[in-house]
C-alpha cells in the first residue's frame, strides 16, 4: 500500500511540476497568437502590458490573462480610445494549448474587469466600433483567418465596466456606468438558451436636455438565443427602472441591413407604488413603509425595424386613477392622483412620435392642479399645446415627499394659463408666434440660494399672459435691508423656461432703500501655506452679476447703499446683459453735491472689469475724500482742505470680488476744479513741512479757489498737469505725479516777490525806482520727494541767486546807461570808495560788478533758505 502510495505521490508531483512549468514553454506561443489574430482581424492599433498564461487560476482551464490593454482607432476616428481595460482574462481547455499552429484555440469564458468602452457615431453616419478587416477572398476551413481563436462560449462577464455611446449625428448621449453583467449559455450550439444578469446606472441626454440621471436599470432574463438567424427571444425576465418592474415578451432579431423588434412589456402589478418607484432614489428615497390606494400601470409596444430611416412603431401607455400617497414620516399626502400620458408613434419614421397628455392632477390639502396637452413631432420641430390650472403650495413639496432640495421653498403658486407654440419659435425668438393667454401669481415667496447674502423675499408677484408678450402687472420683494417694486414686460418667459434662454424684458423698479450688499455672496477658497499639510481659509465677499439675465431696467431709489456710501435720489437706466451691467444717464446726491454716472460692470471674466464717465458736481471735499478710497489716491493732500470740489473722471481697469477698483489697474483721466477751499496744514504733514522749511509762506493764506488742473492714470501713477495758485501773493506753479504708494515726484516754483527775502535785499531794492522794487520778484524752484507723510523738501537756491543777480544786474546796467551812476556801489563796497578809477583813466569793471552783486545775493539768500548752505538745501521731512 505505501508503494502505490507513493507511486501516486510521485505522479501527482509530475503533474503540479508539468502544470507549474508548461506556461513557459507555452506564453510566448499564446501572444504571438493573440497578436497574429488581432493583425488579422482588426483595423485598430492594440496594446497592452502584462502577459500572462496560468494553469491553476482556472483550474482545470488554462487562463491566459492580459493586463492594462487598450483598442485605440486608426482614420477616420485616429487616436480614440474604443476600449480599453484593467483586466481580460480567456479561459480555455487546457488540450487546446496542445494544438498545432494550423488549428484554432477555442475560448470557453472571457472575464472583463473595470473595462471602458467608447462607441461613437459622427454626423456623417460613421461609426467608431466598425474596425474589423474585410476581405472579398471567401474563407475556407483552411483559409488562414480562421487560425488564431474562436468564441465558443459557456460564460463571459464584465465587472464594473462603463459604456458611453454618443451619436453626434441625432446628438444623443447615453451614459452607463456600474455596469455588472454576467452571461452562462453555450454559444457552440446553434440553437441554446442563455442566462443573463445585468445592473447598471443608465444617464440619457438628447441635446441639451438630460431625460435620464443616473437612474438604476436591472435586467435578469433569460434568452431563447438562433445563432444562425441571430434572433433572441424573451423567456423568462424581469426589468427594474429605479424601483419599477417590467416584464417583456417578443424577439430582437439581428439582419443585415436592419435589425427586427417585436416586443411587448407591462408593469406586472398595478399597485401605485409603481409611480414612485420611477423618481430617483436620491429624491424619493426607500419606499418602505408608504402608503397608497389607486392603480398605476404602464402597458407599451415596439414593433418594426431599426435602420436608417426608422424605428419600431410604438404605443406606450401610462396611467393611474384616483391614486394617493404618504411617507410615515411626513405629514401631509398626495390625494386624488389621475395621469393619462400616452406616447405614439404610428408610421416607423422619427418625426411623427407625439406625447398626448390626456390629464394629469393632483390635490394636497384643498389645493388642486391639472395639467393637460399634447406635444407633436418631438424630434424635429415640436409643437407643444398645453394648459395648467390650479394651486400649488410649495412649502408642501417636503411635507409629502422625502425631497433633498438645495434650498427651502415657501409660497403660494396659482395658475391659470393655456399655452402653445413651436420650438423653432422659441429658438430663433419669433415671440409673436408663441400664443399663450391666461394669469399665474406668486404670493409669500421665500428664496434661499448661495448665490445670494440674504433670502429673498416675494411677498407677490403677478402675470398677465397674452399673445406674443408676458406683462408683469406688479412685483413687491424685499431682500436684507432692499426693498423693490416693478412692473414691466417680459419677451421670453417660455423661451426662458424651456431651452435656457436668457431672461429678457424691461422693468420699471423702485426702491426707498436698495443695499447692494444684501447681494453678495460668501466664497470660501483655501489657500496652501508653507506646507501642504498647512491650509488656511479665507472668505471673500463677492458681488456676481446674474448670468441669465437680458434685461433693461429704469430704476430709481430714494437711498442706494454701495459699500459704505450712501447715495440719495438715485435715478437711471440699468442694461443687463452677458453678466455685464451698462448704466446710462444715472444721476444722484452724494456728499453734499449731484453726481452723473455712465459706464459698464462685468463679472463675466475671472477678473471683473468696469469703465466709467463720472461727473461730480460741488461735492464736499472733505467728505469725499475721506470716504473714497479711489479720489483719495488721486490727491492724498486734499484731506486737508475744506470745501466744494468739480470733477469729471474717466477711468476703466479691473474690479476686487466685491466691486471696489483695484487701484493699480486704473487707466484713464481726470479734470478737476475746486471752487473754493480753506486749508488746515496740520491735517498733511506735506503743507507742514513745506511751511517750516520756507518761513516767510503763510499756509493759512493758501487760496485754491477756482483752482483747475488735469490728471492721467497709468499702471498705479496719477500724473499731474501744472496748474498755478497763491499764496499770500506768491505765484505758485506745480506738476509732477504721485504713486499709489503715496511716493510723490513734484516740482514747484515760487515766484516770489523780492520784498519778501529779507532786509538786506531790501537794501538793494532801495536804490531801484519804487515802481521796479515792488514788481521785482524771484523764481524759487522746490522740489517735493519722498512720501506725503515723510516729504522731502529740496530748494534750488542757486537758481534763485541766478535770477535775482540777473535781474539786479540788467537794472544795474541800465541805470548806468541812463545815469552813469552805480547803484549799488555803497552797499557792495560797504561805503568805501572804489578804486580811482582817474589812477587806471577808467571807472570798475562790469565783470568785477557782476561778481560783487552774485556773491552779495548768494549771502542773503542762503541765509533765508537754508541757514548759510549754498547752491541745494535738502531737507528730510518726517511724519
Amino acid at each position: 500500500m505505501k508503494k502505490v502510495l507513493k507511486i501516486i505521490g510521485i505522479f501527482l508531483g509530475i503533474v503540479l511540476l508539468l502544470l507549474a512549468l508548461s506556461p513557459l514553454f507555452f506564453e510566448s506561443t499564446m501572444e504571438k497568437l493573440v497578436k497574429k489574430t488581432i493583425d488579422n482581424n482588426l483595423n485598430a492599433d492594440v496594446a497592452w502590458g502584462d502577459f500572462d498564461l496560468s494553469l491553476f487560476r482556472s483550474f482545470p482551464d488554462a487562463a491566459l490573462t492580459i493586463k492594462d490593454f487598450s483598442v485605440v482607432n486608426r482614420a477616420p476616428f485616429a487616436g480614440d480610445t474604443l476600449a480599453s481595460g484593467e483586466l481580460l482574462k480567456l479561459n480555455m481547455g487546457i488540450t487546446q494549448l496542445f494544438k498545432s499552429g494550423d488549428d484554432p484555440i477555442i475560448v470557453d469564458a472571457l472575464y472583463f474587469e473595470n473595462a471602458f468602452v467608447n462607441i461613437r457615431v459622427d454626423s456623417t453616419g460613421q461609426t467608431n466600433y466598425d474596425i474589423a478587416i474585410k476581405s472579398d477572398a471567401p474563407l475556407t476551413d483552411d483559409s488562414e483567418a480562421n487560425n488564431g481563436f474562436i468564441f465558443d462560449l459557456k460564460r463571459y462577464e464584465l465587472k464594473d465596466a462603463r459604456i458611453n455611446y454618443l451619436d453626434e449625428k441625432t446628438k444623443t448621449f447615453i451614459r452607463l456606468t456600474n455596469v455588472n453583467h454576467t452571461g452562462t449559455g453555450d454559444f457552440s450550439l446553434a440553437q441554446s438558451e442563455l442566462d443573463t444578469e445585468t445592473t447598471a446606472l443608465v444617464s440619457l441626454q438628447i441635446e441639451d436636455i438630460e431625460y435620464l440621471s443616473a437612474n438604476e436599470v436591472a435586467l435578469d432574463a433569460v434568452f431563447q438565443m438562433d445563432l444562425e438567424n441571430q434572433k433572441y427571444t424573451f423567456l423568462e425576465n424581469e426589468a427594474r427602472i429605479n424601483a419599477l418592474p417590467l416584464t417583456f415578451n417578443g424577439f430582437v432579431q439581428v439582419n443585415e441591413t436592419n435589425n427586427e423588434i417585436d416586443l411587448t412589456f407591462k408593469t406586472p402589478s398595478s399597485d401605485f407604488k409603481n409611480f414612485l418607484a420611477v423618481i430617483p432614489k436620491t429624491y424619493v428615497k426607500e419606499l418602505d413603509g408608504v402608503t397608497t390606494t389607486g392603480n398605476f400601470t404602464v402597458d407599451g409596444m415596439l414593433k418594426g425595424v431599426v435602420d436608417d430611416t426608422f424605428i419600431p412603431k410604438m404605443d406606450i401607455k401610462i396611467a393611474s386613477d384616483n391614486a394617493s400617497f404618504k411617507y410615515p414620516d411626513l405629514p401631509k399626502a398626495v390625494q386624488n392622483i389621475s395621469i393619462d400620458a400616452r406616447l405614439q408613434n404610428d408610421t416607423g419614421l422619427l418625426k411623427d412620435t407625439y406625447l398626448t397628455i390626456g390629464g394629469l392632477s393632483f390635490r394636497i390639502d384643498d389645493e388642486l392642479f391639472t395639467a393637460n396637452g399634447s406635444i407633436r413631432n418631438l424630434t424635429e420641430n415640436a409643437l407643444v399645446n398645453l394648459a395648467l390650472k390650479g394651486t400649488l403650495n410649495l412649502a408642501n413639496i417636503e411635507k409629502v415627499l422625502p425631497v433633498e432640495m438645495e434650498q427651502e421653498l415657501s409660497g403660494i403658486f396659482k395658475a391659470d394659463v393655456t399655452t402653445n407654440f413651436d420650438m423653432n419659435s422659441v429658438e430663433n425668438e419669433q415671440y409673436q408666434n408663441i400664443k399663450s393667454q391666461g394669469t399665474a401669481s406668486l404670493t409669500n415667496f421665500a428664496y434661499t440660494d448661495s448665490g445670494f447674502k440674504n433670502p429673498i423675499k416675494i411677498t407677490n408677484a403677478n402675470l398677465a399672459f397674452t399673445p406674443g408678450n408676458i406683462q408683469l402687472k406688479g412685483l413687491s420683494a424685499t431682500s436684507g435691508e432692499t426693498d423693490i417694486q416693478a412692473s414691466g414686460t417680459i419677451q421670453n418667459l417660455i423661451p426662458f423656461l424651456m431651452s435656457k434662454q436668457d431672461l429678457k424684458g424691461r422693468f420699471n423698479l423702485r426702491s426707498n432703500t436698495f443695499n447692494l450688499n444684501d447681494f453678495m455672496s460668501a466664497e470660501t477658497t483655501a489657500s496652501e501655506g508653507a506646507t501642504k499639510a498647512s491650509e488656511a481659509t479665507t472668505t471673500k465677499e463677492t458681488i456676481k452679476i446674474p448670468d441669465f439675465l437680458d434685461a433693461t431696467l429704469d430704476f430709481s431709489a430714494t437711498k442706494l447703499i454701495y459699500d459704505n456710501l450712501t447715495l440719495d435720489n438715485a435715478k437711471g437706466t440699468l442694461r443687463i446683459q452677458e453678466e455685464t451691467a451698462t448704466i446710462n444717464n444715472v444721476t444722484t446726491s452724494l456728499f453734499g453735491g449731484n453726481i452723473a454716472l455712465s459706464g459698464n460692470v462685468s463679472t463675466k471674466g475671472t477678473t471683473p472689469t468696469f469703465a466709467m464717465n463720472l461727473d461730480l458736481n460741488k461735492i464736499d471735499i472733505a467728505q469725499s475724500f475721506g470716504q473714497l478710497k479711489m479720489l483719495e489716491f488721486f490727491a492724498p493732500i486734499a484731506r486737508a482742505l475744506e470745501g466744494d470740489l468739480n470733477t469729471n473722471i474717466k477711468l476703466n481697469g479691473n474690479l476686487n470680488s466685491n466691486l471696489t477698483p483695484v487701484l493699480t489697474s486704473l487707466v484713464g483721466d481726470a479734470f478737476a476744479q475746486i471752487i473754493t477751499a480753506e486749508v488746515n496744514p496740520q491735517q498733511a504733514p506735506l503743507l507742514s513741512k513745506l511751511g517750516e522749511k520756507i518761513s516767510f509762506l503763510n499756509l493759512d493764506r493758501l487760496s485754491l479757489r477756482d483752482l483747475s488742473t488735469a490728471l492721467t492714470f497709468n499702471n498705479g501713477k496719477i500724473q499731474v498737469k501744472p496748474f498755478d495758485f497763491d499764496i499770500k501773493g506768491i505765484k505758485v506753479t506745480a506738476a509732477g505725479s504721485h504713486g499709489l504708494d503715496k511716493t510723490i515726484d513734484y516740482d514747484l516754483t515760487l515766484d516770489v516777490p523780492a520784498r519778501y527775502l529779507g532786509g538786506d535785499v531790501a537794501k538793494l531794492l532801495a536804490k531801484l525806482d519804487p515802481k521796479d522794487a515792488e514788481t521785482t520778484t524771484v523764481a524759487v524752484p522746490v522740489g517735493l520727494n519722498g512720501t506725503f507723510t515723510s516729504p522731502q523738501i529740496s530748494l534750488n537756491t542757486e537758481a534763485a541767486v541766478k535770477t535775482l543777480t540777473q535781474k539786479l544786474i540788467e537794472k544795474q546796467k541800465q541805470d548806468l546807461k541812463d545815469k552813469g551812476t552805480d547803484i549799488l556801489r555803497d552797499i557792495v563796497g560797504g561805503g568805501a570808495t572804489p578804486k580811482d578809477s582817474s589812477a587806471t583813466g577808467g571807472t570798475t569793471t562790469p565783470k568785477t560788478t557782476t561778481q560783487e552783486t552774485t556773491q552779495v545775493v548768494k549771502d542773503i539768500l542762503g541765509g533765508i533758505f537754508g541757514g548759510g548752505k549754498k547752491k541745494k538745501d535738502s531737507i528730510n521731512g518726517s511724519n
